[in-house]
């Protein structure tokens, strides 16, 4: 069947499942995890409810706008990956054309609710982040340097800043510094998966590290930057932002997320990669959730 058949034979529930599909809603929740506990750490208080709803309705549109704009720009790309090849746009599904309205739409909805009923900061900021991440990072990085996800994960980076700055309406050194974990975080769970799919990644002509520099240089740089990121998560405590229970939990998660570091170095494991990957996935929501319980037991920091 053609693409044209295709389009037209495809049901209403179906083309709802591929349009949501394009919004990487799983990505999008892991996101807005961060942004909601940016809010909550961002004052003694929970913070107004409204403020929540809208910043984290806004946020979440323009992140579901901003992976709808991946798709598009990714299609090519995609189609040349095993891990991709069934996403809506490579199988004729959704044209890029729809694509990019509803990218737009969901965007500019977003940006909407943030304007009007956040901050004008915070609609900003997140306007920044999409267009790091679907343009900079997508456009330009992706497909210039094996680099571009040290350099391009300031975008992802950002969602525990835009909750915080919700908030309090202005950007608070401890608001960077959930920043910093989340970009610390991003090297090593990115490249764990990109070993996994060294093999896609080189059929599509993207230039990730293991494509690069082989497995052996990028399994090392998945342990130096694991070392890097634990410091980073210490930094909390340290500046006594958080106190003791995020210290205990957050020594337990990077004990464990270390372990699959040197695993995944040491090679004798074919499946260490991937389930580093997942691991990590995980290590990131325990890591900010323990930050909230943290921050609201009260008189133990």
């Amino acid at each position: 069947m053609n693409n044209s058949l295709q389009r037209v034979f495809h049901s209403p529930f179906a083309l709802c499942r591929d349009y949501l599909e394009l919004c990487k809603l799983r990505v999008v929740a892991v996101m807005l995890l961060t942004a909601i506990v940016g809010m909550c750490l961002a004052t003694p208080e929970l913070p107004p409810i409204a403020t929540m709803i809208s910043a984290t309705l806004g946020i979440g549109l323009m992140a579901s706008g901003a992976a709808a704009v991946n798709h598009v720009m990714d299609r090519n790309i995609d189609a040349k990956m095993a891990r991709t090849h069934r996403r809506p746009l490579p199988q004729g599904k959704i044209d890029e054309t729809r694509a990019l309205l509803f990218a737009a739409l969901l965007s500019l909805s977003g940006i909407t609710v943030l304007i009007f009923w956040t901050n004008l900061l915070t609609a900003w900021l997140t306007l920044g982040a999409l267009i790091g991440y679907a343009l900079i990072y997508t456009m330009l990085l992706k497909r210039a340097t094996p680099l571009n996800i040290v350099i391009g994960g300031i975008a992802g980076a950002a969602p525990p800043l835009l909750g915080w700055v919700a908030v309090t309406g202005r950007i608070e050194p401890d608001s960077l510094l959930l920043v910093l974990i989340i970009f610390a975080w991003t090297p090593p769970h990115f490249w764990a998966l990109c070993i996994h799919k060294k093999d896609d990644y080189a059929r599509a002509g993207v230039p990730m590290l293991p494509v690069t520099h082989g497995e052996g240089y990028t399994r090392l740089q998945i342990l130096l930057y694991t070392v890097l990121m634990v410091l980073t998560t210490l930094f909390p405590f340290m500046t006594g932002m958080s106190g003791l229970i995020y210290l205990i939990g957050v020594t337990l998660l990077n004990l464990r997320f270390f372990q699959w570091a040197v695993r995944v170095y040491m090679a004798n494991d074919s499946t260490a990669p991937m389930s580093m990957f997942w691991f990590s996935v995980k290590y990131i929501m325990w890591l900010f959730v323990v930050l909230l319980v943290d921050h609201y037991v009260i008189g133990l920091h």
